[in-house]
């Protein structure tokens, strides 16, 4: 799009059956959410000059619209829910209808500098795709590890089978994982470089791999804000309140916050900032995120320079 040209900002609300949309203050609509209804939005979308649809993640039901409007050449901007919703009440806006949540996207999108989605990389998508699958085998496991212990005779034989099938299935899709990186050549490249750093492990690397495209593209404080292992202040006036960390991809922040209890122990460099850090005062949850944004950083340097070598 050439620079001094304005985009025609549209609204679009995703549910799981329908879309509603705002083109203009005269021109709203609904279409089912198939590919019936989304071929007729994208054709009426591509009577615009320069469309621009800004949407909000709706858990996963958006993945298909903003991957058929980008094949059409359409530019999209997924948003948080959280802050445009954030932008109603700043206006003093307390209905909320489908409608009207297409409304406001249109006008959020004309507020704010957004960042355009880019096509997903279709390897980190299937990898992203058998991470969620593993995860959701994982927290199966530990729900029925936890019934076990309080389990009759007859319950417990039914657990014990169920335990054992998702011992099966969690070591095939992980088998898939392993296989799935080894034959992509730049994923099995960055694999390799992230598993020399001690306390980094298969989980991490998959995890990082299919949520985290931009590392070694972005600088490590960027990347820090990205994964939310960046302490933000909460000061005012003569009070100085404990920074913490919020938002980012939750995804990994939470594998990365176990190889950071493994690295705080095993990996020597690491450890010795850890205790350092406690010596110091700091509790132990806040030297444990001082050592997940190292890792993180650590990571991304590896990614970026590949004359960089670890010392031993």
């Amino acid at each position: 799009m050439p620079a001094n040209a304005e985009p025609d900002y549209v609204g679009l609300d995703v549910a799981k059956a329908q879309l509603d949309y705002c083109i203009d203050e005269q021109t709203e609509g609904r279409c089912a959410n198939t590919a019936e209804g989304r071929a007729q939005l994208i054709a009426q979308l591509k009577r615009l000059a320069q469309p621009r649809v800004v949407l909000e993640a709706s858990g996963g039901y958006e993945k298909v619209v903003v991957a058929e409007l980008l094949q059409a050449g359409i530019e999209v901007c997924v948003v948080q829910p959280g802050r445009v919703r954030a932008m109603a009440y700043a206006e003093g806006l307390a209905a909320k209808t489908d409608r009207i949540d297409a409304r406001l996207l249109r006008r959020y999108g004309q507020t704010y500098k957004l960042r355009l989605a880019v096509p997903p990389d279709p390897s980190a998508t299937v990898l992203r795709e058998l991470i969620e699958h593993r995860r959701a085998l994982t927290t199966q496991q530990a729900e029925v590890t936890g019934r076990l212990e309080v389990a009759g005779p007859t319950l417990r034989r039914l657990l014990e089978t169920q335990r054992a099938f998702l011992a099966e299935q969690l070591a095939a899709v992980e088998k898939l994982i392993d296989e799935h990186i080894d034959h992509d050549p730049d994923m099995r490249r960055k694999a390799a470089r992230m598993l020399e750093v001690k306390g980094v492990g298969p989980v991490l690397v998959a995890t990082i791999l299919a949520y985290v495209q931009e590392l070694g593209q972005i600088d490590s404080p960027q990347l820090s804000a990205l994964i939310g292992v960046a302490p933000h202040p909460k000061d005012s006036a003569l009070t100085c309140s404990p920074r913490h960390v919020r938002g980012g991809r939750g995804q990994v922040r939470a594998v990365l916050y176990m190889a950071a209890v493994c690295a705080s122990r095993w990996n020597p460099i690491l450890a010795a900032f850890y205790q350092r850090l406690r010596s110091h005062g700091k509790p132990a949850t806040v030297a444990l995120v001082a050592v997940m944004r190292k890792l993180a950083c650590l990571l991304n340097r590896l990614i970026q320079d590949p004359n960089f070598v670890l010392v031993r």
